[in-house]
C-alpha cells in the first residue's frame, strides 16, 4: 500500500472531526467561490449546492476573479467571496482574496492551514484538521473542503455520511481489476452539482495516471465527444436523481459503442448504489473518484506519490 491508497482510505477519521461546525453565512446577495484547480472544481460543485438551497452564487478560478470580476459578476455590492486553497498559498487564490477585500467584499478562506497567507487575508476562515501524510495530490484536504463548504452554506451534514463514502470506495476498488484492463480513454459525465464533481474525477485520473482524461455534462457528450468512444473506453457516469432517464440513454448508447460504464448512483456495467440524495453525493463519491484514480495509475505503473510535474504548492514567480 502506498502513501496516496494509505491516506485516501484514511481520511474518514478527519471527516468525523469535521462534521458538525454548521457555520451559515452572512445574507450577502451573491456568494462567489473562488478556487484553482481542484479546489476550483470543487467551487463549481459548492456554487451549484448553494443555488439549490436558494443562495444565489457563481464560481470563478482564482486569476480570472483577481483579474476581470466584471466578466463574472458586475458590481462588489453586497458580495461575500469564498476562497478555497488548500495551502492557503495559492497566488492567486490569495491574490483574489486580497483584491476582493480591497473591493469592499466580505472574505470568507475555507483552508486546512489555518496560519496560510490566505487565513491572514480574510474576514472569516473555515478550517479543519487534515491527514498529515497527504501528499501532492489533493485527496483529504479536497474531501474536507466540501464538507466545510456544504456545512458553511448550511447544509446539515450527517455522521453517516462517513460510512456511505467508506462504503462506496471500498465497493468501487474490489470491482475495479476487471474494468481498468485494455482501457486508454477515460470521461466522467456529471450535471448540476456533480459537474464539478466530475471534472475533479478527471483531474484526480489524468495527475495521478498522466492519461487524458476529459468530463462533460452528460447531455452534451453527444454533441461531438462521443465521437471518440470505442472498446478502450471507460466511462463513470455521476447520476442525478432529477436526470437519471435521460442518463440511462446516454449510457446505454456509450455501452453499445463499446463503452464499460461505471455507473454511479444508477446504471451501468458496474453499478454503485449511493444512500444519499444528491444533496450530499457530490461529498460521497470523491473518495471513490480518488481511489480510481490511484488504481488506473497503479495499472500503468505510475507513481502516484512523486506525479510529473507536479508540486504541492503552485505558486507564480
Amino acid at each position: 500500500m502506498n502513501t496516496t491508497e494509505k491516506v485516501i482510505f484514511e481520511q474518514f477519521a478527519y471527516w468525523q472531526k469535521a462534521i458538525g461546525s454548521n457555520l451559515v453565512t452572512d445574507p450577502a446577495e451573491l456568494l462567489v467561490f473562488v478556487g484553482c484547480g481542484t479546489s476550483y472544481n470543487l467551487a463549481l460543485s459548492l456554487a451549484a449546492y448553494s443555488n439549490m438551497a436558494g443562495r444565489n452564487a457563481i464560481a470563478a478560478p482564482g486569476a480570472e476573479w483577481q483579474n476581470r470580476p466584471q466578466a463574472f459578476w458586475p458590481e462588489w455590492r453586497n458580495t461575500h467571496v469564498v476562497t478555497l486553497s488548500r495551502s492557503g498559498e495559492t497566488t492567486e487564490t490569495v491574490a483574489a482574496a486580497i483584491a476582493s477585500r480591497a473591493a469592499g467584499a466580505f472574505v470568507t478562506a475555507i483552508t486546512v492551514e489555518p496560519e496560510s497567507s490566505l487565513a491572514k487575508n480574510c474576514d472569516q476562515i473555515i478550517t479543519a484538521a487534515t491527514h498529515p501524510d497527504e501528499g501532492i495530490v489533493m485527496t483529504v484536504s479536497a474531501s474536507l473542503m466540501v464538507l466545510l463548504g456544504l456545512q458553511m452554506i448550511g447544509r446539515q451534514v450527517p455522521p453517516s455520511i462517513v460510512n456511505s463514502a467508506r462504503q462506496l470506495a471500498i465497493a468501487l476498488d474490489a470491482a475495479l481489476p476487471p474494468i481498468l484492463a485494455d482501457r486508454s480513454h477515460f470521461v466522467f459525465l456529471g450535471s448540476g452539482p456533480m459537474f464539478g464533481v466530475a471534472l475533479e474525477g478527471a483531474l484526480k485520473l489524468m495527475e495521478m495516471s498522466q492519461i487524458v482524461t476529459q468530463a462533460f455534462h452528460p447531455l452534451e457528450y453527444r454533441h461531438g465527444p462521443i465521437s471518440l468512444v470505442d472498446d478502450k473506453t471507460a466511462a463513470v457516469m455521476l447520476y442525478s436523481s432529477d436526470q437519471q432517464d435521460a442518463e440511462i440513454k446516454l449510457v446505454n448508447e456509450l455501452q453499445e459503442k463499446g463503452a464499460v460504464v461505471i455507473g454511479v448512483g444508477g446504471p451501468g456495467d458496474l453499478e454503485l448504489p449511493i444512500d444519499v440524495d444528491l444533496s450530499l453525493a457530490g461529498l460521497v463519491v470523491l473518495p471513490a473518484l480518488q481511489i480510481l484514480g490511484e488504481r488506473t495509475a497503479r495499472a500503468h505503473g505510475i507513481d502516484t506519490v512523486s506525479p510529473r510535474h507536479l508540486t504541492k504548492v503552485v505558486k507564480l514567480a
